[in-house]
């Protein structure tokens, strides 16, 4: 998992403008399909696929774990991958975690996750690198 970030959760717009995310310019439908990030499920949807009530999911978005983007009239549309993170919430939830301390969790998990990948990064990378050569 991720930590929640502006771009990916809809908060700020495209940088390229609302001309780069039409279809025929972004590679086309099957891209968004295979996109975790493609905000595609409505919260009504969303809430089927969880077994949980509208509210839970705005909950979430007002604890700031998911924050949907938006439809041109405003309704929530929620990605794979925010629902990945509700459902990690309802889990910890149906655990008796409250919901705050349940979104903190997730968020740092997150962040581990993520600070652990590019520790693996760096030293593939470093271990690339040939060894440095003494200047005597």
């Amino acid at each position: 998992m991720k930590a929640p970030q502006p771009a990916r959760t809809g908060d700020q717009p495209d940088p390229l403008g609302p001309q780069a995310s039409t279809p025929l310019e972004s590679g086309g439908l099957e891209d968004k399909f295979d996109d975790e990030d493609y905000p595609a499920y409505s919260m009504g949807r969303a809430a089927e696929m969880l077994g949980v009530t509208p509210a839970f999911l705005r909950s979430l978005d007002t604890a700031r774990l998911i924050v949907p983007q938006r439809s041109s009239g405003g309704h929530r549309r929620y990605s794979r991958y925010q629902l990945r993170l509700a459902q990690r919430a309802r889990d910890l939830v149906d655990q008796g975690t409250p919901l705050e301390a349940a979104c903190r969790i997730i968020i740092l998990e997150d962040q581990l996750a993520e600070a652990q990948r590019i520790n693996a990064r760096l030293r593939r990378e470093r271990a690339a690198q040939p060894p440095p050569q003494d200047q005597a």
